[in-house]
């Protein structure tokens, strides 16, 4: 048996964490097996060392969503349990060789996800045993998705407390404080493909929860400035787009129990001529050193439709589009 002690800022936050008539006291003792006893500002837990450990990771989520939100309710309270108990059950598994993947499921036990290619058996491999990764590839590689499913598994088991996806906001050619809505709904339209991805993962009903406790934090690249991410698994998508100062910020952004996965394309690269790519230049001065791994995928790789990989190789032979008027220039 454990027992560990909360110390909270006043009998006010109390009140908050445990819910009208303690609802969400009996909720939270019910799906953790542990004794809760509010004393004025403190709160006792006892129970077994494995069951308080996830208590306390649990109210450390609770009393960050209150900070945030002003206030709990029962389904945040819900989704803060699936993060801090860890259900194993529902973890996400990750093979490294295997069948494709099962059609999406919505909710229930989570599915098996298998690498269908060498390249991506290399990548799934480098998720699970460095705490760095760089992937680049083209389009249809499952280079994003599988980094999600990673995160998702992640999440699941405990290991990591939240999922914090970044992208550079730089497509559109607009900045994001002219577009309409809150900051998640400014940077939301770069970031579809990982909700894509999260929603073929995960119920889009748990994915909402998880947004609103903050347990799934969305970020423009810039907001990342300053901050120290502890126990999260942060993703960059479309790393080809940072520029070389923009990717050395975002990879020190790295704290204590982290994993950090950057993703992109680098025939897909939309910065201005004369400013280099932060994911090529951190492909080269980062493959090779320890705990880091970078990862090279192609188009032997893609699992998109078939038709996928003709379109890119006709595009890697370097025809350019006929001006009007004249013939195709012939392939040497």
């Amino acid at each position: 048996m454990k027992e560990a002690t909360l110390i909270l800022d006043s009998r006010d936050e109390a009140v908050l964490l445990f819910g009208n008539r303690d609802q969400f006291l009996r909720e939270i003792r019910q799906a953790l097996g542990v004794q809760i006893i509010g004393r004025g500002e403190q709160v006792v837990i006892k129970g077994e060392e494995e069951a308080v450990d996830s208590a306390m990771r649990l109210f450390a989520q609770l009393r960050g969503a209150l900070r945030k939100h002003g206030s709990l309710d029962l389904e945040m309270v819900r989704a803060a349990l699936e993060v801090a108990g860890g259900h194993p059950e529902r973890v996400l598994t990750l093979a490294s060789e295997g069948p494709t993947v099962p059609s999406p499921v919505a909710a229930g036990p989570l599915k098996s996800v298998r690498a269908r290619t060498e390249g991506q058996t290399r990548y799934l491999n480098a998720l699970r045993d460095r705490e760095m990764v760089l992937c680049a590839g083209p389009a249809g590689t499952g280079k994003t998705w599988l980094a999600v499913a990673m995160a998702v598994s992640l999440l699941r088991s405990g290991a990591v407390k939240k999922i914090v996806l970044v992208r550079p906001a730089v497509e559109a050619g607009e900045r994001l404080g002219f577009l309409p809505g809150d900051i998640a709904a400014k940077v939301n339209p770069y970031l579809r493909p990982l909700f894509d991805a999260l929603n073929d993962l995960m119920d889009p009903e748990q994915v909402k929860r998880y947004l609103e406790s903050d347990v799934i934090e969305i970020a423009p690249l810039a907001y990342m400035r300053g901050r120290t991410l502890n126990n999260a698994c942060i993703i960059l998508d479309e790393g080809q787009n940072t520029t070389v100062s923009q990717m050395m910020m975002f990879l020190t952004r790295m704290g204590n129990g982290s994993k950090i996965i950057v993703t992109g394309d680098m025939s897909q690269i939309d910065l201005p001529p004369n400013v280099e790519s932060g994911l090529i230049d951190a492909v080269e001065r980062l493959d090779g050193l320890d705990g880091i791994a970078v990862v090279r995928l192609d188009e032997r790789d893609i699992v998109r439709h078939p038709l996928v990989q003709r379109v890119l190789s006709a595009y890697g032979t370097g025809r350019k589009p006929a001006i009007p008027g004249t013939a195709w220039p012939s392939k040497s």
